[in-house]
Parts: C-alpha cells; sequence; structure tokens
C-alpha cells in the first residue's frame, strides 16, 4: 500500500475500528439519524483496495447502500448503468487523474455531488476541485465522523437541488397552464371585441344605406393588401380594426349632411371632413383601439400631401392607412353609386396604377398589382352574399 492509502488505513485500524465493530451504542445512535435520510446510493471510486472498503463499511453502517470502484473506467461504465446519489472520488488513481472523472461527471450529471478524496496537501489541488464543481473534499487522513458529516451534507445539498429541481418544473406547470388560462381569456375578449366593433359597422351602414357592406368589403381588400406586402400578423389585425371603423366618425355627422343626395356645399364637405377627426377622438381613449384610431384619423391623407385633415405626405401615414386608402378606392370604384354604376375591376386597376406616387403609395401599388384581379372578386362576392364562411371577424382571426 503507498502513502496514499496508509494515513486513512491507520486512523481506521486504530481506536476508530473499536468504535465501528465493538460500540454498538454509538452505533446504534449513528444508524438512528441516517434512518431519517433514506438509503441513498453512494458510489465510492479509489484504486487501494482497503481505502474503498472501510470508506464503504463506515457508510454501510449508516444505512447508505454504497457501490465500489477501483478507477474512473469502472465508475463511468457503473454511472451509465445505475443512478447514484453522490460519488467519493480519489484524486490521485492508477488508472487515470480523479480530476478527469470529476470533469466527465459534472459534464454529464452537473446536480450530481461529488466529494473529491485526497492525500495531496496542496491547497491549489483543492481549490481546482471545486471550480471543476466538486461539492467538497476529504484530507487523508480523515475520522469516521468527518466522513459521514461531509457525506450528510452533501446528501443534503442533492436533496435541496432536487426539491429545488421540481419545485421550479412544478412552477413552470402553473405559470403555463395559468398563461394559458389568460390568452383563452385575452382571445375571448378580443373576441367580444370584435363582435362589438361588427356591430358598430353594421349600425353605420343601416345608417348610410349608400354604402352598405362598404366596412367589411374594405377591411377584407386591406388585409388582403397588408398580406401581400409582408406585414406582420399582429399588425394587420390592427389595421383590419381601422379599416372597419375608418368611417365610425360619421356617426357624429348630422343627416342632413351625411344623407344628402345632392352635392354638398363647400361648408357642408369641410363638416363631412371632419369626421376623421370625430372617429379618432371616439376610439383614441380606448387602450384596445388606440393604434387602430390612428388609422381612422388618416384614412384620407394623400401620399403626395393631398389629402387631408393634416396634408400628411410619403411615411408620415401610417402604413395602415397607406394601404386602407388604395383598398378604399377600389371599393368606392368598383361600388354602384346612386349618380353612377360601378366600374370593373380592371377599371379600378388602371385608375389605382395612374395615382401612384400621388394619391397611393407607390409599394402598396406595385403589390396591389400582383395580385390576381379574380382575388378581389371572388372577396366582394362573398361579402356581397353574406357567406356564413366569410367576415370581418374571420379575417381578424386569421390575421
Amino acid at each position: 500500500m503507498d502513502e496514499r492509502g496508509s494515513g486513512l488505513v491507520s486512523e481506521l485500524t486504530g481506536p476508530e475500528v473499536r468504535i465501528f465493530a465493538d460500540d454498538q451504542v454509538a452505533d446504534t445512535e449513528t444508524r438512528g439519524s441516517s434512518q431519517e435520510i433514506g438509503a441513498e446510493r453512494i458510489l465510492v471510486v479509489d484504486d487501494e483496495a482497503p481505502v474503498r472498503a472501510m470508506i464503504g463499511g463506515a457508510l454501510e453502517r449508516q444505512g447508505y447502500k454504497v457501490h465500489l470502484s477501483c478507477g474512473g473506467h469502472e465508475a463511468l461504465k457503473m454511472l451509465a448503468n445505475s443512478d447514484f446519489d453522490l460519488l467519493l472520488v480519489d484524486i490521485v488513481m492508477k488508472d487515470g487523474d480523479g480530476i478527469e472523472l470529476l470533469d466527465r461527471i459534472h459534464a454529464e450529471q452537473p446536480h450530481l455531488p461529488v466529494v473529491m478524496v485526497t492525500a495531496v496537501h496542496d491547497i491549489g489541488v483543492v481549490i481546482d476541485s471545486m471550480r471543476r464543481g466538486a461539492y467538497d473534499y476529504l484530507l487523508k487522513p480523515f475520522t469516521r465522523e468527518h466522513l459521514i458529516s461531509t457525506v450528510v451534507r452533501a446528501l443534503d445539498y442533492r436533496h435541496r437541488m432536487e426539491e429545488s429541481h421540481h419545485y421550479q418544473q412544478n412552477l413552470e406547470m402553473v405559470v403555463r397552464a395559468r398563461t394559458e388560462m389568460l390568452r383563452q381569456a385575452m382571445e375571448d375578449l378580443e373576441h367580444s371585441y370584435d363582435v362589438t366593433l361588427e356591430a358598430l359597422g353594421d349600425a353605420l351602414d343601416l345608417k348610410d344605406s349608400e354604402t352598405e357592406g362598404h366596412s367589411k368589403r374594405v377591411t377584407a381588400y386591406t388585409i388582403a393588401l397588408a398580406r401581400a406586402m409582408g406585414i406582420e400578423p399582429v399588425q394587420i389585425k390592427v389595421i383590419a380594426r381601422g379599416a372597419f371603423l375608418h368611417d365610425i366618425g360619421k356617426m357624429a355627422i348630422p343627416d342632413e349632411i351625411l344623407l344628402k343626395p345632392n352635392k354638398l356645399t363647400a361648408k357642408e364637405q369641410e363638416v363631412m371632413r371632419e369626421h376623421c377627426a370625430r372617429g379618432y377622438r371616439m376610439l383614441r381613449k380606448i387602450p384596445y383601439l388606440s393604434d387602430a384610431a390612428e388609422i381612422v384619423y388618416t384614412h384620407q391623407e394623400h401620399y403626395d400631401g393631398s389629402g387631408y385633415p393634416n396634408q400628411l405626405k410619403g411615411s408620415q401615414i401610417p402604413i395602415g392607412a397607406r394601404i386602407f386608402a388604395l383598398a378604399d378606392a377600389l371599393d368606392a370604384i368598383t361600388s354602384d353609386r346612386p349618380y353612377r354604376k360601378g366600374r370593373s375591376f380592371e377599371a379600378a386597376r388602371a385608375e389605382i396604377l395612374r395615382c401612384a406616387g400621388s394619391q397611393f403609395d407607390p409599394e402598396a401599388v406595385d403589390a396591389f398589382l400582383k395580385i390576381p384581379i379574380e382575388l378581389w372578386q371572388e372577396l366582394r362576392a362573398e361579402i356581397t352574399g353574406q357567406s356564413k364562411l366569410f367576415s370581418t371577424l374571420e379575417f381578424t382571426r386569421e390575421a
């Protein structure tokens, strides 16, 4: 036996051996405390048979299930086939460095505590093993009490880590469940909001029969165009609500002006133009609609600055309002009015192209031109036919 094991052996074969074998009172008291801990599995890795046998015997008397390994290679095989609660590893062994074994264990089972055992009185070695993930160390020779107290602390540390891990898992499950409940509640709330908005839009259409169905059609066109331009789905929902409510301010316009069959006077036109600001003021105080309110306020602005109410130009106009402006024109051109018949989608296409850069955003026009005319015709036909497969609500959910 070399110097690495001799100190421990002399310690355990001296007075201490009588405690292990003959002192029944002390042994019974120690076992009683360990039974509360449980039969944890401990792997002792040491290339000195007497040393690992005596460590194993001391731990078995405490009620632990002890397994012995003569070196790092055997220990790795045992770890691959069995679960352990604690490892005691000699730092210097014939078949390899215990530090290398520590590195492997820490990489593969970072929560498995490892106590390093060493006869090398070098604080640098100890510090290095602690930095590499060792829970503690035992410096040979050591007493049985020191061994047992170190093992108890290491296992207690493992139990705390497991409890923390289980608590974290349970907490994550609770958070996921509550998040799902919140998400469902928000979806239900959003759906109820959209039902309310659709009712408002229908009320406006009933008041202004000339544009019946306009809100739904222009919303469908706006969403289709926004998708073609690659707008994010979350933003499309906002744009859709702004498009659907774009004329909500007309509910505050006197009927004698809103429903006047003849041409409006200059003063009446001025009042009519107020519907943008009035709609904005109606919606901006509602958090759910604050972003959509910006589209309501700017939906009559022109790309070249010739629109109203603030003569905004280019990117000063929100992208949703720029998209809506084109969709609104598409519906206006292709819809019947008392004073004229609706024109074809081909005619609307040519008119929109003509106004690119003046009334409309050129990028929006480019995206519009890439969409087949058949799509616009199908959208209009479904809404006009009041298909149950198509509604503003369906569009906002899909968006």
